[in-house]
């Protein structure tokens, strides 16, 4: 499984990096406005720290605005992936930019006929949001089991980004369905690695350890 750090912010980048935890990044409208920096310059700077994946999301609506902004963003770095809002003009413009060869990342998908039709119209990825569906009472993993299931299916070369990851057990539960990626918030990673059993047995250690050491005087 691949991990995508779910973030704009280059500090927190370059630390989840030197774990060799990076696989990719995704950005999107609002995280980059946390930034309070130009959208280039945030997204070069990414490009040149993270060697995967990194996607970049449209503002536009129409498909012509799509498209436009798209081929703009690929010029950027070698590594950007176009994230493309789920809808009809959106799924016109994966068609259009997958025969152009840039890549794409279908976002704000919750349904399966949604993550097919993406596949279907060309989508190098496609984003359920799992965080979201949970929220009104939808089985978000169910979504990711599912789609990966009808991929299978079919032979889609679509890769399946488990995003809005809000805790463990949906990061746990993504990797059980098959998902081929999950994009990951950088507050949660140190859960990911945290345990308070490993912390207490490392304490443990340590304690030990010292009465050796003291019973060595």
């Amino acid at each position: 499984m691949k991990f995508f750090l779910d973030t704009a912010n280059v500090e927190e980048i370059k630390r989840v990096n030197d774990l060799g935890l990076v696989d990719g990044v995704t950005t999107n409208p609002s995280l980059i406005s946390k930034e309070g920096r130009p959208f280039e310059e945030v997204i070069k700077e990414i490009c040149s720290v993270v060697d995967g994946p990194v996607s970049a999301e449209v503002v536009g609506l129409t498909y012509d605005e799509m498209v436009t902004e798209a081929r703009q963003l690929a010029q950027w770095a070698d590594n950007v992936v176009v994230k493309i809002p789920m809808t009809e003009e959106g799924l016109k413009a994966v068609n259009t930019l997958s025969q152009e060869g840039i890549k794409t990342n279908v976002t704000l998908i919750f349904t399966v006929s949604q993550g097919l039709m993406a596949a279907k119209a060309g989508a190098t990825y496609v984003s359920p949001f799992l965080g979201r569906l949970d929220d009104i009472g939808s089985d978000g993993l169910g979504l990711v089991a599912d789609l990966k299931t009808v991929f299978d299916n079919y032979d889609y070369d679509t890769e399946i980004i488990a995003a809005s990851i809000r805790h463990l057990p949906h990061l746990e539960g993504s990797a059980l369905a098959g998902a081929d990626i999950a994009t990951i918030p950088g507050s949660i990673f140190p859960k990911l690695w945290s345990h308070p059993l490993t912390d207490s047995g490392i304490q443990s250690f340590l304690d030990d350890w010292k009465k050796f050491e003291d019973s060595q005087k």
